[in-house]
């Protein structure tokens, strides 16, 4: 697991590069390197900076460079013995064991053709001296990212976006309509970048540019197309399917951890793995007692403590009590878009643990939510469908009553509350609105009142595209359509993304078991009523976690992987709300209006609604705006107030 940046064809391209390749030194700290040569469009230049994973030698270093192919390279390719075999067997000699030597003679040998025969999390570069081309890549279901930004015959891209924006300076300019996004959805879609002329290469597509500036754009894999087969084949053996992916997930010559929350997927994964790693080390979280009680948060550590006596891991506990005044700042430098998921400072201040253990490589649950339907707005929705068919008569008081209750006293919230209130906000939806509903943070009418008058265009965009995506598929089945929509737009777009950034920020690695070519045909081979049925979800996975999985975990109430945020809110950060309400630069830019920001405090402070999700992204993006606009080097030009 690497950073890499690179340059084809820019003035100065060689201490650009450098600069980039240094702006990402944190995904790798235990080497670098750079390759230059000259092309008809001037030079190219890959930098690369290594977390030494697979063959730790000389022998593994970047850029990889073998008979006029030149690859800078980040990622897993846990596929590779099998592939590094049949390259054998076609008369290949390889120098060491590493997958990216694997990946560079795939490459030569099959060209993008490789790429569908990739099993792992990726995203590289690769240069053809014969032709002059640079091919860049991204792996099937966006678990790595790649930035890029072309001008013509010119193109810089990097792992992170700090490294462009860092590098271009004032030339950069937000996009409104991305900010507008974050607001939605509490996240930027992958499909959508800050900065304008800045673009992430879509999961399972490659792009390549030619020295005469022709770019080819090709998509190679299609997860809706995946889906919409796998609905029509026979359902394998699930367990039998991730115990597999999870196996090959191990692949290191390293010391491979995991996260342990107590929870279905962590521990399922954390079970599997121990029956290959003896003595395995988990790492698990915990929150500050008073903290804990005002959210109503599950006891997790007792579950985590279980599976770990069953399955003999070291299991090494930390109590999250951060200061959180101070890792607003450095989570927005380092998350690099507006990510209001507090997770993310969850999964970094862990990996600083593992790091600071020495553990370079950690296995994560994260996926089988989104594919498997675990989820409780997936629950909700279908729970939705059948309030729809209750008599007006009933819902109107339903809703009018659960309308007056308070979601929190001075003392404590109400979390069964917050949920009916949540609940009733969607229930009586179309299929689509209902599901966009249940998961992001506004409603049409309240983002409008949110946002500054002339961005009402950009709020339309935005819902159409969440629209536009979740129609764009022929499953018939309405639980399957909800997975695929989270599997195209949340998981890619929110926790792939903090994942990477939050861990890589701590050099460490996360491997995903359930985010698996595999794992994925399987899961929509499933039909919905195989995940959610009555009052539970993610049945098909609780079945197959059996095998392994003793019934408290498997039945135990779903936790969460999130932050005790109406605490934070009413005690850590109460001053600093207060500051970005009255006098933030969101406020300041017009961008925000005051009033309804206003609004939304006072309901969260009053304990009428729960608005502390909504509070902790303003605040997430406060500190990425200030940071953007308020220092050049570091994001874009200064915007231009809208008021």
């Amino acid at each position: 697991m690497c950073g890499i940046a690179g340059s084809y064809g820019w003035p100065g391209g060689g201490p650009v590069t450098d600069r980039m390749t240094t702006a990402v030194a944190h995904r790798g700290p235990d080497g670098s390197g750079r390759y230059s040569h000259r092309t008809a469009a001037g030079e190219v230049h890959l930098g690369h900076r290594r977390l030494a994973i697979l063959d730790l030698t000389d022998a593994g270093a970047q850029p990889m460079v073998a008979d006029d192919l030149a690859l800078t390279y980040n990622g897993e390719i846990y596929n590779a013995p099998d592939l590094r075999a049949e390259l054998q067997a076609a008369g290949v000699r390889f120098r060491g064991t590493s997958d990216t030597e694997v990946l560079l003679q795939a490459w030569r040998r099959w060209g993008p053709a490789c790429l569908p025969r990739l099993r792992g999390m990726f995203a590289f570069a690769v240069f053809d001296e014969r032709t002059g081309e640079l091919t860049l890549a991204r792996d099937q279901l966006g678990i790595k990212p790649l930035f890029y930004l072309r001008r013509g015959e010119r193109l810089l891209f990097a792992s992170e976006l700090k490294a462009l924006a860092g590098e271009l300076g004032d030339q950069l300019e937000i996009d409104q309509t991305a900010l507008v996004a974050s607001l939605l959805y509490y996240w930027v879609p992958d499909g959508r970048c800050v900065y304008r002329e800045v673009e992430k290469l879509p999961p399972g597509t490659w792009l390549t540019i030619r020295p005469d500036g022709e770019v080819r754009h090709a998509r190679y894999y299609s997860l809706r197309e995946v889906a919409e087969e796998a609905a029509h084949a026979e359902p394998p053996d699930l367990h039998e399917v991730i115990a597999e992916s999870t196996r090959r997930h191990l692949l290191a010559d390293v010391e491979v951890a995991s996260f342990l929350s107590g929870g279905l997927d962590s521990s399922y994964v954390t079970a599997l793995a121990a029956q290959h790693l003896g003595g395995m080390a988990a790492y698990t979280i915990g929150f500050r007692a008073a903290d804990a009680k005002f959210e109503a948060m599950p006891d997790d550590l007792r579950y985590a403590r279980v599976v770990a006596e069953k399955f003999g891991v070291d299991l090494r506990e930390i109590e999250i009590a951060p200061d959180v005044l101070s890792l607003l700042p450095a989570m927005a430098y380092h998350l690099d878009e507006p990510i209001g998921d507090p997770a993310a400072i969850n999964t970094y201040l862990i990996c600083q643990a593992a790091r600071a253990a020495g553990v370079k490589v950690m296995l994560s649950g994260m996926g089988a939510d989104e594919l498997f339907g675990g989820y409780r707005k997936h629950l909700a929705n279908t729970l939705a469908v059948r309030y729809q068919r209750l008599p007006r008569a009933v819902r109107t008081p339903v809703s009018a009553t659960v309308a007056r209750l308070p979601v929190a006293s001075s003392r404590r919230g109400y979390r069964s509350v917050r949920f009916a209130k949540r609940f009733l906000s969607f229930a009586e939806l179309p299929e689509e609105t209902a599901f966009r509903r249940s998961y992001t943070m506004y409603d049409r009418a309240e983002l409008l009142r949110l946002v500054h008058p002339d961005l009402a265009s950009a709020v339309d965009d935005v819902l159409t595209e969440h629209a536009d995506v979740y129609h764009d598929q022929a499953l018939d089945d309405f639980v399957n359509r909800m997975c695929l929509a989270d599997a195209r737009l949340f998981l890619p777009g929110l926790n792939l993304a903090y994942t990477d950034r939050a861990s890589m920020a701590a050099s460490t690695e996360v491997r995903v078991p359930f985010v698996d070519v595999d794992v994925v045909r399987a899961a929509f081979a499933l039909p919905g009523n195989r995940k959610v049925a009555g009052r539970h979800g993610k049945l098909a996975l609780k079945k197959a976690a059996e095998a392994v999985l003793p019934r408290e975990i498997v039945y135990r109430p779903k936790g969460l992987f999130s932050a005790p945020l109406r605490a934070w809110m009413s005690r850590d950060l109460a001053p600093v709300l207060r500051e970005v309400v009255h006098d933030g630069a969101l406020v300041g830019s017009g961008l925000l209006r005051r009033d309804a920001l206003q609004l939304l405090a006072d309901e969260d402070a009053a304990g009428r609604q729960d608005r502390s999700k909504h509070l902790w992204h303003v605040l997430a993006l406060e500190y990425w705006f200030r940071r953007a606009t308020e220092h050049p080097t570091a994001g874009h030009r200064p915007w231009k107030e809208i008021a």
